[in-house]
């Protein structure tokens, strides 16, 4: 896997991924940019949130489960001191459908949290208390 940050100006970046995909990043203005994009740490968060989403969403098609809608909702607290790394993230994914298996759902949950998610377990082993929530929306 290869990607590309390139400089714009200020404290912009555009990130290129090998897959020939762009996104913005900037800093507020306080830090010199025109709060133009994403933070770069929103971006791990994000991207975090993606992964496991990827994964719930995967198994729970496998299990042949109606999914109308999926949503991780990730609540994040850093350290109050340089390097301000992530010290707790929490994933709550809120999952709608019709006759969804709530067993079915806690179980992709789960799986993406201990066995398949890469981010998530990454970030685990880095130190950060990585937690795992859902809820199961009948949309019938």
């Amino acid at each position: 896997m290869k990607a590309t940050v390139k400089w714009v100006d200020g404290v912009m970046f555009l990130g290129e991924s090998g897959s020939g995909h762009s996104v913005v990043m900037d800093g507020p203005e306080d830090h010199g940019g025109r709060n133009m994009g994403i933070r770069p740490m929103e971006m791990l968060l994000v991207g975090m949130g993606g992964c496991a989403s990827f994964d719930v969403m995967t198994m729970l098609k496998k299990s042949r489960q109606d999914v109308t809608d999926c949503r991780c909702d990730l609540d994040a607290e850093r350290a109050d001191a340089v390097p301000a790394v992530f010290t707790k993230i929490h994933l709550h994914f809120v999952v709608s459908g019709k006759n969804l298996k709530a067993a079915h759902v806690k179980r992709a949950v789960e799986l993406s949290a201990e066995k398949y998610c890469s981010a998530s377990i990454m970030m685990g082993a880095a130190g950060v208390e990585v937690s795992h929530s859902h809820e199961v929306i009948d949309s019938v």
